[in-house]
C-alpha cells in the first residue's frame, strides 16, 4: 500500500556541452500524494521527460533528488513502471509473451503456465486477450500501447510513470486509450506521473497540473489542483463550469513563457 508522498526535492539536471554545461532543468520540487494523478505540462524541450527519467531511476540528477519511501532513487525498481510514447515490445515475442515479461519478474516462483494465465489477465484488463498470440508487427499502433500498459500494469507497480502514452496515436484511438487508463486506475490505484504537451488530455487525466517553464533551466512555474472528481467522465468534465477557464489559462501561461523565452536573448547561451 501507497502511504508516502514521492518528493521531488530542487531537482537540477545539466548536460555537458561544448565550452561547458547546459543546465535542463532548475530547482524542480514537486511533492506527489499517494494515489494522485499529476501531470506535467509544458512545451517540447522544457525537460519533462528529463525529470520522469530521473523519477524512473534511468538518469541521475545534477543536483536534488527523488526520495521514495524515506530513501533516495538510485536506479530503476520493480514499484515504478514506464510506458513510453513508443510501445517499445520485442518484436519477435507475442502480445502475451511480451507482458510475461513483467509478470515474471514479480511472479519469480511462478510456473509459466501460471505466468501465462496471469499474462492473459492482464491483456483481457485492456480488452486484447483475443490478440495475445500475435506478435507486435501484425498489431495496429493502438494495440501495441494496450499491450504496453499491460506489460506495466503486470509489474503490479505503485507508480506509473507515462511519457506522452498517447502522443503517436489517432485522436479516436487516443481518446479510448484515455478512458481505459481512467478505467485500470479505478480498479488498481496507481500513483501516476504524465508527460503531456496535450493540455485537454492534462486536464482530462489528472488531479493537478504542474506547468513548467520553458527551458533552459525550466523549473515548476504553476500548480494548479482539478476541480473534477473521480471516476470521471470525458462529458462531465467538458462540461465542469470551471473547465474552459482552467484551459485557457494553462494555454495563456505556456504562450507567455514561450514569448518570454524567444524574447530573452540569454536563454539561448
Amino acid at each position: 500500500m501507497i502511504t508516502r508522498p514521492l518528493e521531488i526535492s530542487s531537482l537540477m539536471k545539466a548536460f555537458p556541452v561544448p565550452g561547458g554545461r547546459q543546465v535542463v532543468v532548475r530547482n524542480f520540487t514537486a511533492r506527489i500524494q499517494p494515489g494522485e494523478v499529476v501531470a506535467l505540462v509544458g512545451h517540447s524541450g522544457c525537460g519533462k521527460s528529463t525529470v520522469l527519467s530521473i523519477v524512473a531511476g534511468l538518469q541521475t540528477a545534477t543536483e536534488g533528488g527523488v526520495v521514495l519511501d524515506g530513501k533516495e532513487i538510485n536506479g530503476p525498481g520493480l514499484e515504478r513502471a514506464l510506458v513510453f510514447q513508443s510501445p517499445c515490445l520485442l518484436p519477435w515475442l507475442s502480445a502475451v509473451g511480451n507482458v510475461l515479461l513483467g509478470a515474471g519478474q514479480v511472479h519469480t516462483s511462478s510456473s509459466r503456465r501460471e505466468l501465462r494465465a496471469l499474462a492473459l489477465k492482464y491483456l483481457d484488463m485492456v480488452g486484447i486477450a483475443d490478440y495475445a498470440d500475435q506478435k507486435p508487427p501484425e498489431l495496429s499502433q493502438g494495440v501495441q500501447q494496450r499491450v504496453a500498459i499491460a506489460r506495466a500494469f503486470s509489474l503490479e507497480p505503485r507508480f506509473l510513470l507515462l511519457d506522452e502514452p498517447f502522443g503517436a496515436l489517432d485522436s479516436i484511438t487516443r481518446s479510448e486509450l484515455q478512458d481505459l487508463l481512467l478505467d485500470l486506475l479505478g480498479r488498481s490505484p496507481k500513483t501516476v506521473i504524465l508527460v503531456t504537451h496535450d493540455v485537454d488530455e492534462a486536464l482530462y487525466l489528472s488531479d493537478r497540473i504542474l506547468l513548467m517553464t520553458d527551458g533552459p533551466e525550466a523549473r515548476v512555474g504553476r500548480d494548479l489542483p482539478m476541480p473534477f472528481g473521480r471516476p470521471r467522465s470525458r462529458a462531465e468534465v467538458f462540461a465542469h463550469p470551471q473547465y474552459l477557464s482552467l484551459r485557457a489559462g494553462i494555454r495563456s501561461f505556456l504562450e507567455d513563457h514561450s514569448k518570454q523565452f524567444q524574447s530573452d536573448p540569454s536563454a539561448h547561451n
